[in-house]
C-alpha cells in the first residue's frame, strides 16, 4: 500500500511539471490577444476547479460527516477570500510590483491560490489511499488510483495557468516552469502527512477545500478577468470559457 501511495502521489505532481512545462513551447513575447486568453484560461481553470474540484466535494465530506454542507462551504469561502483579500493589501503595502520584484502582483495572488488549492486536493487523494489502506480493500485501492488518476489530469492545466501568465509577462521560461513545480511540491508533501494522520485531517478536509475554493474565487473576480478584457476581439472571454470548459468535462467525466 505504501507504493501505491507514493505512485499516486507522484503521478498528480509529475502532471503539474508537465503542465508547467507548457512553458517552453512559447516564444518570450506573447501577442495581446494571446496574453488575455491565458488569463482568460486561467480563470476559467479556477471556477471550474474551485466549483467540481473545491466546494461540492466540501459540502459532500460535511455532509458524510453529520453536518450541514453549507457551512463549512460558505465559512471556508469567505475565510480564504479574505485571506487573499490580506494578502493583496500587504503586497501593494510593500510596493511589491514589475518594477522591484520577478513577478507582478497579480501573479503572485495568482501562485498563491493555486498552491493553496493543490493543499486539500493532495490531501484528499492521501485520505483516499489511507481509507483503502484501512479497509484493505482491493476495490477502494482501485478507486483510490482512479481518483488519483483524475486529479492528476486535471492538474496538467493547473500547472499551465501559472507558468504561461508568467512566461507573458517576461519571466525566464526556466523560472515559470519553475514556479508551476512549486505549486505543486505541496500536494505530496500534504497527501503523505494525511496518509500518516488520517483521523484529524479527515475532519478539517471541508474546511480546507472551501477556503481554497474561496481564495481561488477572489484571484479570478479581482486579477484575472478584469486583465483578459479589453481588446477587438473578446480573446480572453473565450479564453475563461475554454478553461472553464476543459476543466468540467476533466472533473465530471474523471470525477
Amino acid at each position: 500500500m505504501q507504493y501505491a501511495v507514493f505512485g499516486g502521489l507522484g503521478f498528480i505532481f509529475a502532471m503539474t511539471c508537465l503542465g508547467a512545462a507548457t512553458v517552453f513551447f512559447f516564444r518570450k513575447k506573447i501577442p495581446e490577444n494571446a496574453e488575455k486568453i491565458f488569463l482568460g484560461f486561467a480563470a476559467g481553470v479556477m471556477i471550474a476547479a474551485s466549483v467540481w474540484s473545491l466546494l461540492i466535494p466540501a459540502i459532500e465530506a460535511a455532509e458524510a460527516q453529520s453536518r450541514p454542507g453549507w457551512l463549512p462551504a460558505s465559512v471556508g469561502l469567505l475565510l480564504g477570500a479574505g485571506f487573499l483579500y490580506c494578502l493583496d493589501g500587504l503586497i501593494r503595502r510593500l510596493n511589491v510590483n514589475t518594477a522591484s520584484a520577478p513577478f507582478s502582483k497579480s501573479t503572485m495572488l495568482l501562485f498563491t491560490a493555486i498552491t493553496l488549492h493543490n493543499i486539500p486536493e493532495g490531501m484528499a487523494v492521501g485520505l483516499s489511499f489511507a481509507l483503502a489502506a484501512q479497509g484493505d480493500n482491493p476495490a477502494m485501492l482501485a478507486s483510490s488510483a482512479a481518483f488519483a488518476l483524475g486529479i492528476g489530469i486535471q492538474n496538467f492545466p493547473e500547472g499551465a495557468a501559472i507558468s504561461l501568465p508568467l512566461r507573458q509577462e517576461g519571466c525566464a521560461a526556466g523560472k515559470s516552469f519553475l514556479a508551476g513545480v512549486l505549486s505543486g511540491s505541496v500536494e505530496p508533501v500534504f497527501g503523505l502527512l494525511v496518509y500518516l494522520a488520517v483521523g484529524w485531517f479527515a475532519l478539517m478536509l471541508p474546511w480546507l477545500l472551501s477556503f481554497a475554493a474561496g481564495a481561488m474565487l477572489y484571484v479570478v473576480a479581482d486579477e484575472l478577468l478584469p486583465g483578459a478584457k479589453g481588446g477587438k476581439f473578446s480573446a480572453g472571454t473565450f479564453g475563461a470559457l475554454g478553461g472553464f470548459m476543459i476543466m468540467m468535462i476533466l472533473d465530471v467525466a474523471l470525477g
